[in-house]
């Protein structure tokens, strides 16, 4: 009897986490289905297949114009906290300095405080500076929320790599600049891509800050998808739901496949 306990015990942790699986991903399917759908109830079973939603979807300007800015807004965060979390990368692994461990824990905040806290905090520091929200706020913050993920796949990147390389080339005469684009930014090229994809991600289907940094007639496409869903459950939303997925999933995967090809040196 106490051989086959193991076998049961490993057997309902199986269901369960097929349960949960199910749980998790089962309303996606729905709404990737029902975006199909050729009747205007979003219900089952299906009428038929149809892609005229999709069509309504890409006739709508009010949604593309959503889209737009969702992409630029994604883009423009991705670069700037890129851009900052590679210095950041570098000076916390090549570099030894006063406060270090400070900055560190100051670049980890945005990962363990909830996004309605920092939505809100930010918001209100702004309103005691007495500076209107903006485009240039919900850029900003974007960005926050991004710039710890790139340092830390940088920085595990960095960790891994000799600095033999970097040392070669500066014995070479090369100088710190262009041993940065010459060598070390080559051999973390990977880290760099990944980071950034990680990041426009992020920036593309976040919604809980940006409905408090955002002003009046700017809209991302999640925050178009809340507004649809406040007025009526259209089954357009189905069809930009799907593209929200498609878009939110495709873009990691093939990221991971460049990091890979990089990686390989192809």
């Amino acid at each position: 009897m106490s051989a086959d306990r193991p076998g049961a015990g490993w057997n309902g942790l199986r269901l369960l986490t097929l349960f949960v699986y199910i749980f998790m991903f089962a309303p996606i399917i729905v709404v990737v289905l029902l975006a199909f759908n050729s009747a205007r109830t979003g219900s089952f079973p299906m009428e038929g297949f149809s892609f005229v939603w999709f069509g309504k979807l890409f006739g709508n300007d009010s949604i593309m114009e959503a889209f737009q800015t969702s992409i630029i807004l994604a883009a423009s965060s991705s670069l700037l906290a890129t851009a900052i979390g590679v210095m950041a990368a570098i000076a916390l692994i090549r570099y030894s300095f006063k406060g270090k461990a400070v900055v560190n824990n100051l670049l980890s905040l945005p990962l363990l405080m909830p996004e309605v806290v920092l939505g809100v905090a930010l918001l209100m520091f702004l309103k005691f500076l007495e500076q209107p929200r903006s485009y240039m706020l919900l850029l900003l913050g974007h960005t926050i929320l991004s710039l710890p993920y790139v340092v830390l796949v940088v920085q595990a990147r960095l960790v891994g790599m000799r600095q033999h390389y970097e040392e070669a080339a500066m014995s070479l005469g090369a100088n710190r600049l262009q041993t940065f684009f010459a060598v070390t930014l080559p051999l973390m090229a990977p880290a760099v891509l990944g980071g950034f994809l990680f990041a426009a991600t992020l920036s593309f289907d976040n919604i809980t800050a940006t409905l408090f940094w955002k002003k009046p007639g700017i809209e991302t496409v999640p925050t178009k998808i809340f507004a649809m869903l406040r007025t009526s459950i259209s089954p357009e939303i189905n069809a930009l739901g799907a593209v929200m997925i498609v878009i939110t999933v495709a873009l990691p995967l093939a990221g991971g496949y460049v990091v890979r090809r990089f990686a390989r040196g192809r």
